[in-house]
């Protein structure tokens, strides 16, 4: 293909990513359903060529800044501390889906060997980051649930790559050993998290020393790739040494940029993301056509493959509900026996994890990278796709009214110690404290008395409020839509001043400047 109709085909997609989630929007539909539709549709166009995607290009491009947004994201404290529960559904769910898939895989056509098998249940079984934060930033979940989803598609992306390296493996030679797949794992995984520390511990030490915000935030959007190409380069895993890297990243962030940095960062890099996680759904979509062709095309795929997918596919999730409720009753057993460091999710919390297992891009990478020639190949790639389809278009849409079902409640042990009014009052506090102790000069003078009293009437108010938050709320939203009112008959004027020739473009830009911060500050204290 001509890269000038490349680059048009690429523009083309961005241009229909935004159409197609503004009609997602506008139908109430989740995001990630609407674009895969749309690229499928796209795909059959007349005159569109087939579009072909290289998977190695696809995973490096996309999954290393999505997981660096998720873990960037993530709250460190309690992903630490349900990280037994994230290791179950990371590795455990993983392992055993992949055993599962196998089975019913082998049961199913018995002439495919096991290693085929195994690669089929190695590709589908991890849930997919994209595709988790896609689903999961449109719903309401207890803190404990959100992290327990949130870290296992950090993490899992790592257990199906190495489960697929040694299927594929095994389906090559003819050979494979069980201690060395997990010997593998380990090392890999320890060896990620070594290069994670170390590329997150050089950005810590240097981002200061750059002293530029666009600097900053051009070294920090590479941060990522270059975790993930040096993790996989030596042979260790990529995804880990991501993750770990926005972990690190992500504490030190706040230390580490000024205001300005973080503002202009975080636009950026929200732009940078939406695009991605939408291109991702999009590119999915596109490849259905090469998929259907490989297969014979829809009524041979359907006549010959419909069944077997199928059975597939309900192993799949069944798969997932018997690990997590396995999981949650061996809790229980050990409440019962006194160790009660864990509380159960529940029958319905469980189902909720269990239905939130939604598959994307890296099932369709690893599908796409099977060698050809491999037992199994035209079978593998077309029911990888066929999971992602289902499981984006049942689960994805279904999930808000699943969470919906359960009725689900935040546990108090989950909680923090303070609310946000409660932190706001302890910071203004610390506030005051500073400008009293700064008030006065050498000799006791009061130099300062209107900032000593604003920032009195600040603590006292915060004080106050944090104490009687209900009663003062409504006063509250009122001041503020005051504000945000003012705030613009103030940039209704500057414009009317700039267009007559009384300020010119720089004044313009400072004070517009000054409202956008002055309006974002009081959208964020209504909120």
């Amino acid at each position: 293909m001509d890269p000038t109709h490349l680059f048009e085909l690429v523009i083309g997609m961005f241009v229909a990513i935004i159409a197609l989630h503004y009609a997602a929007d506008r139908l109430g539909l989740p995001p990630s359903v609407a674009l895969l539709a749309g690229g499928a549709l796209l795909a059959f166009l007349p005159g569109l060529p087939t579009i072909t995607v290289d998977p190695g290009l696809v995973l490096v491009i996309f999954l290393p800044p999505l997981l660096m947004d998720g873990a960037w994201t993530i709250a460190l404290r309690p992903l630490r501390r349900h990280m037994i529960g994230i290791s179950s559904l990371a590795i455990g769910a993983v392992f055993f889906t992949c055993a599962v898939v196998a089975v019913v895989t082998h049961l199913l056509f018995p002439s495919l060997p096991w290693a085929a098998c195994a690669a089929l249940g190695a590709i589908v079984s991890p849930p997919d980051a994209i595709s988790a934060r896609a689903v999961l930033q449109r719903v309401k979940l207890p803190r404990r649930l959100q992290i327990l989803l949130e870290g296992e598609s950090l993490l899992n992306d790592a257990s199906g790559l190495v489960l697929f390296r040694f299927a594929v493996a095994a389906g090559v030679t003819g050979a494979i050993s069980t201690t060395d797949a997990v010997g593998s794992f380990l090392l890999l995984a320890a060896g990620g998290a070594l290069v994670g520390i170390a590329v997150g511990t050089v950005w810590v030490l240097f981002i200061r020393r750059l002293g530029d915000d666009y600097l900053m935030i051009a070294a920090t959007t590479l941060l990522c790739w270059t975790s993930y190409l040096l993790g996989e380069r030596i042979h260790v895993s990529g995804v880990i040494a991501t993750v770990t890297t926005g972990l690190i990243a992500s504490w030190y962030q706040h230390t580490a940029f000024s205001a300005s940095t973080r503002i202009r960062g975080t636009s950026f890099w929200t732009v940078i993301v939406f695009l991605m996680e939408a291109a991702v759904f999009v590119l999915i979509g596109l490849s259905l056509r090469g998929v259907v062709e490989r297969g014979g095309g829809f009524g041979v795929v359907i006549a010959t493959m419909g069944l077997p997918i199928l059975v597939i596919l309900v192993a799949l999730t069944l798969a997932r509900f018997a690990w997590v409720f396995g999981s949650d009753f061996l809790i229980k057993l050990c409440n019962v026996v006194g160790i009660d460091r864990y509380k159960p999710l529940g029958a319905r919390g469980a189902t909720v994890v269990s239905w939130a297992a939604v598959r994307g891009v890296v099932t369709l990478a690893l599908a796409l990278s099977v060698p050809e020639g491999f037992p199994g190949r035209d079978f593998i790639l077309v029911t990888s796709f066929a999971v992602i389809v289902g499981t984006v278009l049942l689960q994805g849409t279904t999930l808000g009214g699943v969470i919906a079902w359960a009725r689900l409640t935040e546990q108090v042990s989950e909680k923090a110690r303070l609310n946000m009014s409660q932190a706001e009052a302890a910071m203004a506090q610390a506030q005051f404290a500073t400008v009293q102790g700064l008030a006065y000069d050498g000799e006791g003078k009061l130099i300062h008395p209107q900032l000593l009293a604003q920032y009195q009437r600040r603590a006292t108010a915060s004080v106050d409020y944090a104490a009687r938050t209900e009663h003062y709320s409504p006063m509250l939203h009122a001041h503020f839509d005051v504000i945000l009112e003012a705030v613009a008959t103030g940039r209704r004027e500057l414009i009317r001043l700039h267009r007559a020739g009384d300020i010119d473009d720089e004044t313009l830009h400072e004070l517009e400047r000054d409202l956008d911060l002055e309006e974002l500050s009081a959208i964020s204290a209504k909120a």
